[in-house]
């Protein structure tokens, strides 16, 4: 399989929103290393907005973060997307491609969510095998991302995080670990954030995105990409750099965006956790 460079350790990124297209191109070097995009947003896009996005593609890395292939769904894999994607990525010499480890759709067409899959074994094998399909298909290993969830799938075979492993090892693919996903559902379901990521194979961690939530109840965290990201979050980054060095990191807002600079404020959290952690290896080493 082709791989195009990699992002450096430390890059941070942000996510492309139509709203930022101006202030991202306006914006002052070195406030972000690179963009991430849904690609199914941007593949054929023409005009004005397709002018705005080669502009940005051609002066900052792009990383691709897929929305509707739907790894795990009962449906066969679209494979003119496939085509279409595989273009794309080699067109703007995409670094990495990600998907959701979840279904989107079902037989009758897109669900527009992201459903959570069962905790099983033959789960494990379905989705193993379609993301190995996906990453032949598009000659490049993909990333997968652990989502957040409300409800499980009875019954329930294996935890979340021997779900998550085994996938991971079967399709032999990476991992693009989400940390707010992580304080959701151990929020949500009951069980240690520290211990969930420690459990997982930091070999395999492409990137790492942070993003804000909601807090309905002290039990209860909704995934809104909306709000600025919270301390949980923020200590369980760091966390994750300390576990497996520092990954190329992306800072995820859907909506409720604030001006620019209040989202490269973010980043430049993200880059002091990075400076700490470069400190604590040197006084290791």
């Amino acid at each position: 399989m082709t791989a195009s460079s990699a992002l450096a350790p430390d890059a941070v990124g942000l996510g492309l929103r139509r709203a930022l297209l101006g202030p991202l191109r306006a914006a002052t070097p070195g406030g972000f290393d690179f963009l991430e995009v849904a690609p199914e947003n941007w593949i054929g896009v023409g005009g004005a907005l397709g002018n705005a996005f080669a502009d940005l593609a051609s002066r900052h890395p792009i990383v691709c973060h897929g929305l509707s292939l739907s790894l795990g769904g009962p449906g066969p894999l679209d494979e003119t997307f496939l085509g279409k994607l595989r273009r794309f990525l080699d067109a703007h010499r995409v670094p990495i491609y990600s998907e959701h480890l979840s279904a989107c759709s079902d037989e009758h067409g897109q669900l527009y969510d992201l459903m959570p899959l069962p905790f099983t074994d033959a789960a494990v094998e379905h989705v193993a095998a379609r993301i190995r399909r996906t990453q032949d298909a598009l000659g490049r290993r993909i990333a997968v991302e652990n989502i957040s969830y409300y409800a499980t799938l009875q019954p329930a075979a294996m935890a979340e995080i021997d779900f998550v492993n085994a996938v991971l090892e079967r399709a032999d693919c990476d991992l693009l670990l989400d940390v707010n996903n992580i304080v959701v559902n151990a929020t949500n379901h009951g069980y240690d954030a520290r211990d969930f990521l420690r459990a997982l194979p930091g070999e395999r961690v492409a990137y790492i995105h942070v993003a804000g939530h909601f807090d309905e109840a002290d039990d209860l965290k909704i995934d809104t990409h909306g709000a600025a990201v919270s301390d949980p979050v923020w200590d369980l980054l760091a966390e994750a750099y300390r576990e497996f060095g520092p990954r190329p990191t992306l800072l995820e807002r859907d909506f409720n965006l604030p001006p620019l600079d209040e989202l490269l404020g973010e980043l430049d959290i993200v880059r002091g956790h990075l400076r700490e952690t470069r400190t604590e290896q040197r006084h290791v080493a």
